[in-house]
């Protein structure tokens, strides 16, 4: 009889919870399919194999090729043209047969008819500057690209090559077998252009006051598109934002430039006694082994004295660089030139500063160091950093990374002054543009396709550093508590989630075509990761899953499912719903406090109960006589509950607790339903702060499970001896809600965006 009654209690249980949140219905809803938020990631992930395994690891037969280039560069200062000759090795280590290469002409998107100029619509500006107008309208477009002399074997034999914009398929004589290499080589030259004009990510800067310019080059030769298991060649045409697939290799690079040109550049300089003066050379050897400040190994009297003259004379500075995914380099006689040794790990690594004078005093405070505390924060949550040294170079408006040598803004006034956005803006785009040499220079994703692979992973390592870094320099915050970040924590990302929905894409998606790229793949995954390690895993799990992934892709090609399938595995957290949510969709988050109930004990049913006996024909007296029912307060009582109103309740009180008073004091005397709606899209744990009447607070974190089986709203039952006064849900702001107008009970005036939001989507 005890399990029928228990059956049928059950039956009850199921049909009052349903009929209390859906409402009842006497007919089925449409049937649907798994649309459930926390279902696995089946129908989006490829399915695992040899290469790749569904542990995230790479697998037994994973390849990637080897490149290597030989090459000879002359930069033509006075007609702003670079010349180039290379030599090509290329190993196949796919298990198949190629017949031809594809090879990355980046140059071309400068050509004067590149189709990538009129990729984007737009209208006539309502207000522009005089400079954009100027260049939009009256300026000829600047024509540049590749100048391809030929292409020939190793024998001399011409090669036939067919140019599709960004795209050079070279078509071989025989094909490549696996695990055979094929040597060849191309000569080709190009006019550099001003980078200032077009934010470019290379080029060269004019100084009109002492007529030099100082150079930043990049994408200057033509380079090996990427073969791999995922789709074949990636031979995705270069628009513009998407930025580079690229192999590893080792590399020999000749770079002749003006004989008062300082030089820095991707790998070992192997002839410094050659190219530097006597008194050059001897503060270059100091700096290796300065590890309490940066050397000076060319300042600044010196740079201005050379900034008059223009040798005549040329000098070659010869780089080898080894397993590196590209090469870059720097040349300019208005560089002054500082380093510092850093200890990282085992391992001394020069941290690297090149910057005019214009650049000054901001740059010779700040810049090395930061490169330093970069290379000490990163190396501590991923891998040790591998190269000889890290190099960062001043240039106007930029923001661009190659392996060891990045461009980086930041100037003062032309009286060396400079605010506080100037200062934390040069050392924040120093640490992301240097932290790139983790992700992707070392951790090599395609960028091409998942520019939030590289982009939001190096955001939220930045943003650590950027942390870590407030700490170590006080006085280059004060009077700050801490360091100023611009992105990472979850607040921040707030008006980009509410914003238009016809104007945001998911993170997953290809550069190129989403609306806000900086949101998108720069602050939104950026601050996903910072949610995921302080309030969805804790920094113990996540910590050890992200540097497991760090560790496992070094000097390889990993995918997006890659890093989330790595996660989980090397955590035991289940992130599906995260990832869906956050990289899959354009959902956010808004959960709120939707109402709370005061509940008193009685031994008789209330109505809700008792239209639910009725359905199936019973009453109470159906029922055992050893039930507690609960039943919303009408107001007219505000104390304790009263045990005494269920005679089987008092009946276990005294026979569990008997005349132990301070037991039965301590139970729990008031008993509140809060019920919580989520308007927004995105399952996110609920985080709730209680308040009581005797001014304590309670604060519990619900998983975020318990959003599985309704994604609208979901009650808790408060069992407590306290008076409560107050609900308060996410109260550090720490799940990126973007509405908190409905965050408490009772309710507080809000500060959110979120009724401006509302009113934009009616609109």
């Amino acid at each position: 009889m005890k399990k029928f009654i228990y059956s049928i209690s059950l039956i009850i249980f199921i049909s009052f919870n349903t009929s209390a949140q859906e409402g009842v219905s006497s007919l089925p809803k449409p049937g649907h399919g798994n649309n459930n938020k926390f279902k696995q990631l089946y129908e989006e992930f490829s399915t695992p194999n040899r290469y790749r395994t569904a542990s995230g690891a790479p697998g037994s037969d994973y390849y990637q090729q080897q490149v290597d280039y030989i090459m000879d560069i002359e930069l033509d200062d006075k007609n702003t043209k670079l010349y180039g000759e290379e030599t090509i090795i290329y190993k196949n280590n796919s298990p198949d047969q190629l017949d031809y290469l594809w090879i990355q002409l980046d140059q071309n998107i400068r050509k004067k008819d590149a189709p990538a100029l009129e990729k984007n619509g737009g209208g006539a500006d309502p207000l522009i500057p005089v400079e954009a107008f100027a260049a939009k309208y009256f300026d000829k477009p600047f024509d540049g690209g590749f100048n391809i002399n030929w292409v020939k074997s190793n024998s001399g034999l011409p090669l036939k090559y067919t140019i599709n914009n960004t795209m050079m398929r070279v078509d071989l004589p025989n094909p490549i077998e696996s695990g055979e290499s094929y040597s060849f080589k191309i000569k080709w030259w190009y006019k550099i252009n001003n980078h200032v004009t077009n934010r470019a990510r290379s080029g060269y800067e004019f100084f009109p006051t002492d007529g030099n310019r100082a150079y930043v080059i990049a994408q200057f030769f033509p380079r090996l598109a990427v073969y791999n298991d995922v789709e074949g060649w990636q031979n995705y045409q270069f628009w513009g934002n998407g930025e580079f697939a690229l192999n590893f290799g080792n590399y020999e690079v000749n770079l002749t430039v003006p004989a008062d040109h300082v030089v820095e550049a991707t790998g070992d300089l192997k002839n410094p006694r050659e190219v530097l003066t006597n008194e050059e050379f001897k503060r270059y050897k100091k700096a290796q082994n300065s590890f309490d400040k940066p050397v000076i190994i060319v300042n600044q009297e010196e740079v201005v004295e050379k900034e008059s003259k223009f040798s005549e004379k040329k000098k070659t500075w010869k780089y080898i660089a080894k397993n590196v995914r590209d090469f870059a380099f720097a040349s300019s006689r208005k560089f002054i030139w500082d380093m510092m040794a850093v200890k990282v790990g085992p391992r001394k690594v020069m941290a690297v500063s090149l910057y005019p004078k214009e650049g000054n005093p901001l740059w010779e405070k700040y810049s090395t160091i930061a490169v330093a505390q970069t290379l000490d924060t990163y190396s501590k949550y991923t891998f040790d950093y591998p190269y000889p040294k890290a190099v960062s170079v001043h240039a106007k408006n930029q923001g661009m990374e190659y392996p060891m040598i990045c461009w980086n803004y930041g100037r003062p006034d032309e009286d060396g002054k400079y605010s506080d956005r100037v200062k934390f803006g040069m050392i924040s785009v120093i640490i992301h543009e240097v932290g790139h040499n983790y992700f992707p220079m070392i951790v090599n994703s395609d960028e091409r396709q998942w520019g939030w692979m590289d982009e939001g992973l190096d955001t939220f390592m930045q943003y650590l550093t950027e942390q870590e870094f407030g700490e170590n320099f006080k006085e280059a915050i004060n009077p700050l508590s801490k360091y100023p970040s611009r992105r990472g924590e979850p607040s921040k990302i707030t008006p980009y989630m509410s914003g238009n929905q016809d104007n945001i894409s998911a993170i997953m998606s290809n550069p190129e075509n989403v609306f806000q790229l900086g949101p998108n793949a720069y602050a939104k995954p950026a601050t996903a990761l910072n949610i995921l390690r302080e309030t969805i895993m804790g920094r113990e799990l996540f910590d050890h899953a992200f540097k497991t992934y760090s560790q496992r892709w070094m000097f390889k090609h990993p995918t997006p499912e890659d890093f989330f399938r790595t996660m989980e595995d090397a955590s035991a957290v289940d992130l599906d719903w995260f990832w869906r949510g956050w990289f899959y969709s354009t959902d956010y988050v808004d959960i709120g406090v939707k109402g709370v109930k005061k509940y008193k004990i009685s031994s008789k049913p209330g109505p809700e109960v008792d239209k639910i006996l009725s359905a199936y024909g019973m009453t109470a007296n159906d029922l055992a006589p050893d039930y507690v029912f609960m039943s919303p307060e009408n107001g007219e009582n505000n104390g304790e509950v009263d045990f005494n109103n269920s005679i089987p309740l008092k009946k276990y009180i005294d026979e569990s607790f008997g005349d132990n008073s301070t037991e039965k004091n301590n139970l729990p005397k008031y008993f509140y339903e809060i019920e919580f709606e989520k308007p927004g899209g995105l399952v996110m744990p609920l985080i709730v702060e209680y308040s009581y009447k005797d001014g304590t607070k309670d604060r519990i974190k619900y998983p975020v499970q318990v959003w599985r089986k309704n994604d609208n709203s979901v009650r808790k039952v408060l069992a407590t001896n306290k008076e409560l006064i107050g609900v308060k849900v996410d109260p550090d702001m720490e799940t990126a809600d973007i509405d908190n107008s409905n965050n408490s009970w009772p309710k507080e005036k809000s500060s959110s965006d979120f009724e401006k939001f509302k009113a934009k989507i009616k609109g």
